[in-house]
């Protein structure tokens, strides 16, 4: 972001975007003693708050995964606004724009807190130390895995096992095709500076949609019969697809509702508690078209598209699987 002007500057001018993945490499692990080459920190209820911000994806998986994993009484959550400014996500939803819990109007505060000359991005996902106030890690893929594999001691019984060891191997090689050419992939498109990056890059987002559409004929989630990560991290770019990466990114060979298997298979997701429900529209539209001012200088946020198709009936029962494997949905939201 442009601190020059205060004004989000996201274009990559000479370019291909590259997206900055050098995150606080620290995890909270069961066995925090273990030899590692990241820092560790001991897995602990009520020890932690999840920062997010429901309008950002890369957030948006650790909220769904919290609660399909029953993940609340362990973890505590605080929620950003859909924007932020040069500085900091702000906790401006809260009373007087201050986290309850943390005590804090920004979440850079926790950042500095720990590292006083920080210097890069302040994002969400992050964990804080809730005694201390200090940030923990923000390294988004790390957090959604450690809560599956780390946490299990504080799972919710009935939770779905989100990184089954018999389709490990083959999930790890989707995941990434599905971060580099479909979770970045669109951003690529968006904050592409020159012709020629962007049409790259709208040719690879393409194609790796017609080869979801294609896998996910035949199964009812991307490993099979029940819903892993791999349909966490998929889902969350799906929903922001029309919304906002559609016009905004111009990501617009068709909207997801005219690719028939992806838009049955993100409905079958939104409908399935523990994905819907973490889902604002509002926020979404507000956090990328006003934050993005290089890309939609005006602020103007669209009053479209009309999002009533996500409660519609799906079909994809017919191709049997159980959402939840061996285990049970969550109970509703508090």
């Amino acid at each position: 972001m442009d601190t020059s002007t205060g004004k989000g500057s996201y274009v990559e001018p000479d370019g291909e975007f590259d997206r900055d993945m050098d995150y606080i490499p620290d995890r909270i692990v069961r066995d925090p003693s273990a030899t590692s080459d990241r820092p560790l920190w001991p897995v602990e209820a009520a020890r932690y708050r999840l920062i997010v911000a429901r309008a950002c994806p890369w957030a948006n998986r650790s909220i769904i995964v919290r609660r399909l994993l029953g993940l609340e009484d362990a973890i505590s959550i605080g929620y950003c606004g859909p924007t932020h400014d040069e500085r900091s996500w702000r906790f401006d939803l809260d009373p007087g724009g201050v986290d309850p819990v943390l005590g804090i109007e920004r979440l850079q505060q926790a950042y500095l807190k720990r590292f006083p000359d920080y210097s890069r991005g302040i994002t969400v996902p992050a964990i804080v130390e809730i005694a201390s106030g200090k940030v923990v890690t923000n390294d988004f893929p790390q957090i959604t895995h450690d809560l599956a594999t780390e946490w299990t001691r504080f799972h919710r019984t009935g939770a779905p096992d989100l990184w089954p060891e018999e389709v490990r191997d083959e999930m790890e090689t989707i995941m990434r095709r599905i971060f580099t050419e479909v979770n970045n992939g669109v951003y690529r498109c968006g904050f592409a500076g020159t012709q020629e990056a962007y049409e790259a890059a709208y040719d690879r987002l393409f194609t790796a949609l017609d080869w979801l559409e294609e896998r996910l004929a035949t199964r009812r989630f991307l490993m099979g019969d029940s819903i892993t990560e791999a349909d966490v991290r998929l889902f969350t770019t799906l929903a922001r697809f029309d919304a906002v990466y559609h016009g905004h990114f111009k990501c617009n060979r068709n909207k997801l509702v005219e690719m028939p298997v992806l838009w049955a298979y993100a409905r079958d997701l939104f409908q399935t508690p523990g994905f819907g429900e973490t889902i604002d529209f509002v926020q979404i539209k507000k956090h990328y078209y006003v934050v993005q001012s290089d890309i939609n200088p005006t602020g103007i946020v669209p009053k479209g598209p009309d999002t009533d198709g996500w409660l519609t009936p799906h079909g994809r029962e017919e191709l049997g699987g159980r959402p939840f494997g061996d285990g049970a949905p969550p109970s509703p939201e508090r």
